[in-house]
């Protein structure tokens, strides 16, 4: 059965280097979220001299566009408005979660994949004040090994659904 690990960044920059971690211990991307809002991912990338272009989410699918990203990760990201969040940035099978819970905010799509409402809005109220959620989507042996990379890599607040 899958679970979720979930953590909490204060920059982008953490989060990638925490997927590339991931990717080079043998987690696919396709188990890899990252979720801030569009303004953290904006004046964290051009605080390194880095642009960022944003797409858009189509029928759940992020198409076009890229706020770059380690191992390509971030190339798929697209763009979400959720009301009460303004602009989001989604990369990771968490775009098609939120795409679909537009009305429920990140909590909504978080619920549905089975993290407790209170959990879920607790990580919403993170993204709200600019911080960078990511999640681990993976089988019950390797979430040990998820949340062990995101604390190494500057999570806090990890949990395991």
């Amino acid at each position: 059965m899958a679970k979720t690990v979930l953590g909490v960044f204060d920059s982008i920059e953490q989060a990638e280097r925490a997927a590339d971690e991931l990717q080079r211990r043998g987690f696919d991307r396709n188990e890899i979220s990252i979720v801030a809002k569009e303004s953290s991912a904006r004046s964290d990338r051009e605080g390194r001299g880095e642009t960022t272009m944003m797409s858009d989410i189509s029928g759940g699918v992020a198409t076009g566009g890229a706020i770059g990203g380690v191992a390509g990760l971030l190339a798929g990201a697209g763009a979400l408005a959720i009301p009460g969040l303004g602009p989001l940035v989604a990369a990771g099978p968490i775009a098609g979660a939120l795409s679909g819970a537009v009305t429920g905010g990140i909590a909504g799509g978080l619920i549905d994949w089975g993290i407790p409402e209170e959990s879920g809005r607790r990580y919403e109220n993170r993204v709200k004040e600019g911080k960078i959620v990511a999640a681990v989507r993976t089988r019950d042996d390797k979430v040990e090994d998820a949340a062990d990379i995101l604390r190494r890599n500057g999570a806090y607040d990890v949990e395991t659904h």
